[in-house]
């Protein structure tokens, strides 16, 4: 069984040897993806599904439990409504792919394949809103978006990829600002109660804001070789596309007016985030409020019993599953116990559950964790109070590991050569004062590699100074090498 682990493990190249080598072996071993003919798209596979249908539902139930409904809009835009915005236009222009010609003629116009929908939401929104009787308007749909990347890396950035796009319209600016806060403190919800992974909340700086947009907010979560991964995103979009493409409303004063309006997102990029916070050399771990299956039970023993084991365990099963509880059961003959707890372990299921006769006649079953490798004997009776505890535990054991390590792995500069020394020393991010000044922003990132991933709500720490010019700092600012 010792040789088992140790050949399987070998199959998955060890974080310190190559981070980024580790990640592809452990979402191709995980069985999550596969590569399409297509260059920089992926084939997402049951497993990897699973679990960005997870991530639908728990978003989707807190979407709907704050007034959004759920619609759907074209995959081509008119080139025309992207010069209606020209902000926005020249930040997805280099990314655009255009379908010029469609049933064997040219087009008069040239269409975009979608990179995100706020021009299309615009134009419909145009029809739609006529007075503030028909405000607010609270849409968000489930899409795929196609980005045309240089540099692709599965989940993180494809050619195409899947998310959820929220667009909103207001009839003044507070309730628009409220909206882009409520999603932003959603998202943060979500992923660290959900997915287990700790965020900085906060708003980007100019020159890393949305294309359009008055300003953004984002959450930022670090990697386990310390880069930063921006996850989910709400932008507060004033009446910039209001204007560009006439969202008007005749208001209680009788004015006609332009609208406020938002959007916000989060996409699978998210599923790398949960791969590259949690997996470790033995492959995946996941959390158990996101695991598609929280417990797998695996009967073991010798052949002459093998049929009253696994029916024991299937009665297990069915009783776990009655708890609530999402469960499956590996009984195949043709594979060793150890090769299973290996494969489960990789898979990142959160706990397993053993069951031998010698566990039978004890009344009795072995629970072993995935995130501790602790083996714990449980009684049969105790299975209902015990597995969701051992859950939640596992949940907030996760979370706590990956702040330590995000904590651990956060730092402060109060010089420029200090920050780049750190950067290129030191894994993680770092936080210093800064002016206020693009210019001076693109120094830090000239010098280091490094770019500004937000400006935190909650200041750790205040500088007099930015660390590029000496000037009196204006923010405080997360700098980190980034995926």
């Amino acid at each position: 069984m010792a040789n088992q682990k140790k050949d399987f493990v070998k199959e998955i190249t060890p974080q310190k040897e190559d981070f980024s080598r580790w990640y592809i072996d452990v979402i191709k071993k995980a069985n999550l993806m596969d590569y399409a003919p297509v260059r920089g798209c992926i084939v997402f596979k049951p497993d990897g599904y699973e679990l960005w249908e997870a991530c639908q539902r728990h978003l989707d139930a807190r979407f709907k439990a704050t007034g959004h409904r759920n619609a759907y809009f074209p995959l081509f835009i008119p080139e025309s409504f992207f010069q209606k915005e020209k902000e926005h236009v020249e930040g997805f222009n280099p990314e655009l792919p255009w379908v010029t010609e469609a049933g064997g003629e040219k087009l008069e116009e040239r269409l975009a394949v979608r990179p995100t929908s706020e021009t299309i939401v615009g134009h419909m929104y145009a029809q739609w809103i006529h007075s503030y009787r028909d405000l607010p308007v609270l849409i968000n749909q489930w899409a795929n978006v196609v980005r045309w990347e240089k540099r692709t890396l599965p989940f993180l950035r494809t050619s195409e990829f899947l998310w959820q796009e929220g667009h909103t319209a207001h009839a003044t600016e507070a309730e628009a600002l409220a909206e882009q806060a409520q999603m932003l403190d959603i998202y943060t919800e979500f992923v660290e109660s959900i997915l287990a992974i700790p965020v900085y909340k906060g708003r980007k700086t100019e020159l890393e804001k949305f294309a359009g947009a008055v300003s953004t907010f984002s959450i930022e979560a670090m990697m386990k070789d310390g880069k930063a991964l921006q996850g989910g995103t709400s932008h507060y979009l004033g009446q910039n596309f209001a204007k560009g493409f006439d969202i008007k409303f005749l208001d209680r004063d009788n004015t006609l007016k332009h609208v406020y309006t938002t959007s916000w997102g989060i996409s699978t990029r998210i599923l790398g985030a949960l791969i590259m916070v949690h997996g470790d050399d033995r492959g995946l771990a996941l959390p158990p409020r996101i695991a598609p299956t929280q417990v797998i039970v695996i009967p073991i023993g010798p052949q002459n019993q093998r049929e009253s084991v696994v029916s024991h365990a299937e009665e297990l099963q069915s009783r776990i599953r009655n708890m609530g509880i999402s469960v499956n059961m590996d009984s195949r003959e043709d594979l060793s116990p150890g090769w299973k707890f290996n494969e489960y372990e990789m898979r990142g299921i959160p706990l397993r559950l053993e069951l031998g006769p010698r566990d039978m006649a004890s009344s009795q079953v072995v629970l072993v964790r995935r995130d501790t490798g602790e083996k714990l004997f449980v009684p049969e009776s105790e299975l209902p109070s015990r597995l969701p505890q051992l859950l939640d535990d596992i949940q907030h054991n996760m979370y706590n590991t990956a702040k330590k390590f995000r904590d651990d792995n956060s730092r402060v500069a109060h010089s420029l050569p200090e920050l780049v020394e750190t950067i290129s020393t030191q894994r993680g991010f770092v936080l210093a004062g800064w002016c206020g000044d693009d210019a001076c922003e693109t120094a830090t990132k000239d010098a280091c590699g490094a770019t500004s991933r937000v400006i935190p709500f909650e200041e750790p720490e205040h500088f007099e100074t930015c660390v590029v010019c000496g000037k009196k700092a204006a923010h405080s600012v997360w700098f980190a090498k980034s995926y």
